[in-house]
């Protein structure tokens, strides 16, 4: 069984916690609401809403386009990181590599 923290939580109180950590984020990047909301296309009122815990209906494609605004995305990789190849799939193909390249003719 996983052991995380975050298990217990709904999917609002996760949402929430990332509009806090957004929040965060946009105070320390010297951002105003307004200056993320020019820059990302997103609404100042849904801002605030999620920066406040209400946003619980947000899309990815907004939560994004907020992510990308405070130079984070640098971290998407930490959300899904790459599965490393298949062992087993590598075990089978094992059998099918090159031995040789033999000439053009």
């Amino acid at each position: 069984m996983v052991e995380d923290k975050y298990y217990g939580f709904s999917n609002g109180e996760l949402i929430s916690e990332l509009g806090r950590r957004f929040r965060e984020y946009r105070l320390r990047c010297n951002l105003t609401q307004a200056d993320v909301s020019e820059e990302s296309g997103i609404s100042v009122p849904i801002i605030r809403n999620f920066e406040q815990g209400k946003g619980a209906n947000i899309t990815l494609q907004t939560l994004l386009s907020l992510i990308r605004t405070i130079s984070q995305l640098e971290n998407f990789d930490l959300l899904l990181p790459e599965l490393p190849p298949d062992p087993e799939l590598l075990w089978k193909l094992k059998g099918k590599e090159k031995k040789r390249v033999r000439n053009g003719r």
